[in-house]
């Protein structure tokens, strides 16, 4: 899942970053307001983490600016205040949640997790497709009752497919919602995590769920295959 943090602290930012990386998910990040709002306008975030205390423009005001146009991707919003009054600020401009520094790491992945799952209506809290299932909040992958184990970067590989099964899904979309919106690495990097997810999810169950879709990408069978 892609996600944007907008977070002026460079060495918590960086932290960050590689965390959720770790987590599986694709980073960018913004060290200023007007910078974190431009990013948010122009491109598709599945979550974004916003610092209220940033130079130029505070993310009181950039939340305020999504909402007003009509961008409602969830925000966690994060602040060295700890007041009732501060959360309820933030929550009253449209933020979806606060978190107060210094922070758990693991509590902010929960409740980012958290906030996915409740996004938008078309994301349901677990994925299927068949007698596949994939639940994004527990981190699971099961096939036919079976457990299946998954690394991070496989598991962001078939849940972006499975929230858009049926659909070709090119290799540059998976490069910057599971990878990195600046990956420059080799684009061949997602052929071998697709044979990696086949020979998990596919092959020992006899299925052909997961299809290549020559010169356009990579389709997930809604029905499972």
């Amino acid at each position: 899942m892609r996600v944007l943090v907008v977070e002026d602290e460079r060495g918590l930012a960086r932290a960050l970053q590689r965390g959720l990386s770790a987590e599986g998910f694709a980073v960018e990040l913004a060290h200023d307001g007007l910078d974190g709002l431009h990013l948010a306008r122009e491109n598709d975030y599945d979550v974004i983490v916003l610092d209220i205390m940033l130079p130029s423009l505070s993310g009181y005001r950039i939340c305020q600016a999504l909402r007003a146009a009509g961008n409602w991707v969830p925000i966690l919003m994060l602040s060295a205040k700890d007041g009732e009054y501060d959360q309820a600020d933030g929550l009253d401009v449209g933020a979806d949640d606060y978190l107060t520094k210094p922070f758990s790491y693991v509590v902010l992945v929960a409740r980012l997790r958290a906030l996915l799952r409740r996004g938008a209506p078309a994301r349901p809290v677990v994925l299927s497709a068949g007698d596949l299932e994939l639940d994004p909040g527990a981190r699971t992958v099961r096939r036919a009752g079976a457990d299946i184990t998954l690394t991070p970067r496989e598991f962001g590989v078939l849940e972006y497919l499975m929230r858009h099964r049926d659909e070709v899904v090119s290799k540059r979309d998976l490069l910057e919602h599971v990878w990195d919106p600046h990956y420059d690495g080799d684009p061949n990097v997602v052929e071998v995590y697709v044979g990696y997810l086949r020979r998990k999810i596919d092959v020992p169950f006899d299925r052909n769920a997961l299809q290549t879709v020559r010169g356009a990408g990579y389709r997930l069978a809604g029905d499972g295959g």
